[in-house]
């Protein structure tokens, strides 16, 4: 039996091995085996190539695809809004011109304006559209964004909407504050802006400067969720309803010795802002829309970016443009300068704007002193003494001798000078009323639950008090009976005119604390 089993082993073990013999290669011609060898290389070629455009595309995705959740997230929270964002600089009167430039785009285009902080004094700068030498506009957008996230980081944030009253416009005009766009398109809760730098999580705001970055467009545009318009003042001029000047060149152009200096191959040309970016356009379809600079100013018979002078078609946007014209301080501000006047100065008197020491006007003193000696002259002669002058200068005290402020201080019989300061209680109480309100906060889009919530009241102790000062000096100067003086050249002065000429002063409801 046991023989039986050791045969039937060997027998199978022997069949086993004769099934698994090995065949000899059939021979491969060199042909063959360089066909071969090509088709190996492509195939692995071909998995490189793949491999690399899905890593790419992966990362790609990876670092927009929070953006383009936040953007569904913002279109499901606000169903229907399409944002416009831009991008202020310098100071605060350049910083309300582009405010009213936004107000008349955003209503041109149909868009919610994002309304912007009040930025520190030249914190954002632009350069020179005259001599085409500008910030980029994803450079701007970006120093914007930063320059806001750090008045949050320190407590110093104030809306524009705080400081402007806007009421008046919200009829024709959507709004949404700064604050809690950020909030929604960046998926973080503001509430943590209330406490101290020190101890405030790092990661937060790093995470707020990358939504900033993604946001100015240097990811490039998202479908549908963000256009980011780059063109700037060196080679466009935002026009609206102008007939046939679509495409045309604009009348201000480099000159030839610039271009040579410069090396400027910029050719500017007018364009209609509703045909580029308006419906069936690109840009339509993107839920924010975001400029850089809105600023514009006259310049050799041209403007510098903004050309909205003839609307004459649109009797909506006319309407807009006019009642934008004039953007009053908000009532707490304009009481303030109201009281000055009335109950400080308690006289007619006239308002001196002198500036003396910011860029350009350092070299113009003369100039300056000279309009103010000759206004003076002509009240003594007519009128009783002393004369009350209300003084904004930005030249500090103990820097008046040897100059005509000096005298003007020195003549105590032919005249009593007024000036406010940052101490001043009225200044101090003005700034907390504003901290306060939180107007620019509840102002506008936003949705329910998100205005209920505790976190975006920020009334918070870390908050410090806004810089109010310019603005009731301003709202004082409104109220001068005697007449104004300003610093030619200075925007600054044209607001105080512009204020002078609405009578502003004379409305019966201001009041202040």
């Amino acid at each position: 039996m046991n023989t039986i089993l050791n045969l039937h082993k060997n027998t199978a073990k022997s069949s086993y091995w004769s099934k698994k013999k090995p065949t000899p290669p059939p021979h491969k011609s060199p042909l063959s085996l360089l066909l071969l060898s090509l088709f190996t290389l492509f195939f692995f070629l071909f998995l490189y190539i793949s491999f690399t455009r899905t890593s790419n595309s992966f990362l790609s995705k990876k670092t927009l695809n929070p953006q383009i959740q936040q953007c569904s997230k913002l279109q499901t929270l606000i169903p229907g809004e399409k944002f416009l964002w831009f991008a202020p600089h310098s100071g605060f009167s350049n910083q309300l011109s582009e405010f009213k430039n936004g107000i008349v785009m955003a209503g041109i285009l149909n868009r919610t304006l994002i309304v912007p902080p009040v930025l520190d004094h030249h914190a954002v700068a632009l350069g020179s559209c005259p001599k085409f030498r500008v910030l980029g506009a994803k450079e701007i957008r970006v120093s914007a964004w930063d320059h806001a996230i750090d008045l949050i980081k320190t407590g110093r944030y104030v809306s524009m909407a705080d400081i402007i009253d806007i009421s008046s416009l919200l009829s024709h005009v959507r709004v949404i504050d700064f604050r809690v766009f950020t909030s929604l398109w960046c998926s973080v809760n503001l509430d943590l802006a209330c406490v101290t730098d020190l101890n405030a999580p790092s990661t937060l705001f790093d995470s707020l400067k990358q939504c900033g970055s993604v946001l100015s467009g240097f990811d490039g545009n998202i479908d549908k969720c963000l256009y980011a318009v780059d063109e700037d003042c060196r080679t466009t001029v935002w026009t609206y309803k102008n007939g046939d000047e679509d495409g045309l060149l604009d009348s201000f152009q480099p000159d030839e010795q610039l271009k040579k200096k410069k090396k400027i191959s910029y050719v500017r040309r007018r364009r209609d802002v509703y045909k580029a970016l308006g419906p069936d356009s690109e840009a339509d379809s993107a839920t924010v829309l975001a400029f850089g600079t809105l600023f514009t100013a006259p310049y050799k018979g041209s403007e510098s970016y903004i050309d909205f002078h003839k609307v004459e078609k649109d009797q909506r946007i006319r309407s807009l443009l006019e009642k934008s014209e004039l953007l009053p301080f908000v009532p707490a501000i304009l009481g303030a300068g109201k009281k000055f006047a009335m109950e400080i100065i308690k006289a007619p008197f006239l308002c001196a704007q002198l500036r003396l020491l910011d860029g350009q006007f350092k070299n113009h003193w003369k100039g300056t002193f000279l309009t103010l000696k000759q206004k003076l002259e002509s009240l003594r002669q007519s009128g009783p003494q002393p004369i009350h002058i209300f003084l904004m200068t930005d030249l500090p005290q103990g820097n008046w001798t040897g100059t005509y402020l000096g005298e003007l201080a020195g003549d105590s019989e032919h005249f009593k000078l007024h000036f406010l300061r940052e101490e001043d209680d009225l200044v101090i109480q003005t700034a907390k009323d504003i901290v306060a309100s939180g107007y620019g906060l509840r102002l506008g889009s936003s949705p329910r639950s998100f205005k209920e919530s505790s976190a975006m009241r920020m009334s918070c102790s870390s908050r410090k008090l806004s810089d109010v000062l310019l603005y009731i000096e301003e709202s004082t100067c409104s109220c001068a009976s005697l007449g104004f003086v300003g610093t030619a050249g200075s925007t600054i002065a044209e607001s105080i005119e512009l204020m002078r000429k609405f009578d502003v002063c004379s409305d019966p409801s201001l009041t202040a604390r």
